[in-house]
């Protein structure tokens, strides 16, 4: 895989960064989790291709042992808020100057610097100073975040993972590692880039709502159907809607334009009474082979049954049976692959990982009988 014999460190936090672990190691990196100890269950449930070690960073040898396996890793993710790594004595400085070669990898709702570098928040606190919550819901209505995706995971995770992916490029011209101060603020805003692009073309002159992209079209939108589900429509251009009209056995001639805005509320109405008219089911059949951009929504139990997915190996089931997305993207020689097993418990792998980091079998026992560590492998094996 892309990523085979990169090993990262990644300190145990909230969604963000496990998912930029997770994403690590679907394209074949060797993610160590470094969780606390004393904790009964993790809190990740994007452990997969984990291995977990349990480190009590609270204590002078804890810190010790972390840095020990950061002279010997690739990268280090770290989900802190702004001063807490320094205040362990495990910032970059410090980690930099024993392994020059490290990506110290930061990601924080605000960025490391700035006046609120050390504020509390979450995805809809960054999404809202990001400007684009306040372009997201529909007409009349408050903005409303589309759950925590934009900023937690397409401008925090992502860009997170996007940034090593980047700093493993550059150090292989230099040969020195770099710090990638990821903020969710200004990933969610990055990912947004096209809204504050396009302002100028006039795409959002209306009010929230209102617009050709944001449920203001009639066109763009969801439509329930007679069975209580839903179909996707996304009929932009004049030879789409064309057929989405036909697929709807609506007499075009009669019809307001297109384009008429002032004319979307009628139109939309039409729309709506006529998707009622049949389910789900009879609507994906009928604009199944055209290009009339519609779709059914399906739920997330649905998505790995239907044909194209199949076909691409979209979704798979993991070790308990669950449905969850397969790696993106697709590389042609070297594709990312699922690990299946479940997900590691707390400290399941803390011994080997110290071993194979050089730590004696004497040293591992003397920091586990001083609570520095926990080994839970006989729990795992329950």
């Amino acid at each position: 895989m892309a990523l085979a014999g990169v090993r990262v460190i990644e300190l145990a936090g909230l969604a963000p960064v496990p998912f930029c672990g997770m994403i690590l190691a679907d394209f074949g990196a060797k993610v160590i989790r470094v969780d606390r100890t004393k904790v009964a269950m993790a809190m990740d449930t994007q452990a997969r291709g984990k291995r977990s070690v349990a480190i009590n960073l609270k204590s002078p040898e804890g810190v010790a042992v972390l840095k020990r396996l950061c002279v010997q890793s690739d990268v280090i993710l770290e989900p802190f808020r702004q001063g807490v790594m320094e205040k362990l004595g495990l910032g970059p400085e410090e980690l930099l100057k024993d392994n020059p070669g490290l990506i110290y990898a930061r990601l924080t709702g605000y960025g490391q610097s700035g006046a609120l570098a050390k504020a509390a928040g979450h995805d809809i606190n960054y999404l809202a100073m990001s400007g684009l919550l306040s372009m997201l819901g529909r007409s009349n209505e408050k903005p409303y975040a589309p759950l925590n995706l934009v900023a937690d995971f397409a401008g925090g995770g992502l860009m997170c993972a996007f940034g090593v992916v980047l700093a493993l490029l550059e150090r292989a011209k230099s040969g020195r590692g770099q710090v990638i101060d990821t903020s969710m603020v200004e990933g969610a805003a990055y990912v947004g880039s096209f809204m504050w692009k396009s302002r100028k073309i006039g795409m959002w002159d209306h009010s929230r709502g209102e617009n050709l992209l944001d449920s203001g079209a009639p066109f763009y939108d969801t439509y329930q159907t007679s069975d209580g589900k839903y179909m996707a429509v996304g009929a932009i251009e004049p030879q789409f809607y064309t057929q989405l009209i036909h697929g709807l056995g609506l007499d075009a001639a009669k019809l307001p334009p297109q384009m008429s805005s002032s004319d979307w509320p009628q139109l939309r109405q039409i729309f709506t009474k006529q998707f009622a008219t049949k389910t789900q089911e009879d609507w994906a059949r009928i604009f199944d082979g055209t290009d009339a951009c519609v779709t059914p929504v399906l739920s997330m139990d649905e998505v790995i049954s239907h044909p194209h997915n199949l076909e691409r190996a979209s979704f798979h089931r993991d070790a308990q049976g669950d449905v969850t997305p397969s790696p993106a993207p697709i590389l042609s020689r070297t594709p990312g692959k699922p690990c299946l097993a479940r997900d590691p418990m707390i400290g399941e792998h803390t011994r080997p990982v110290l071993e194979e980091f050089g730590f004696k079998p004497a040293e591992v026992d003397q920091l586990l009988s001083a609570g520095v560590i926990e080994c839970n492998a006989a729990k795992a094996r329950l």
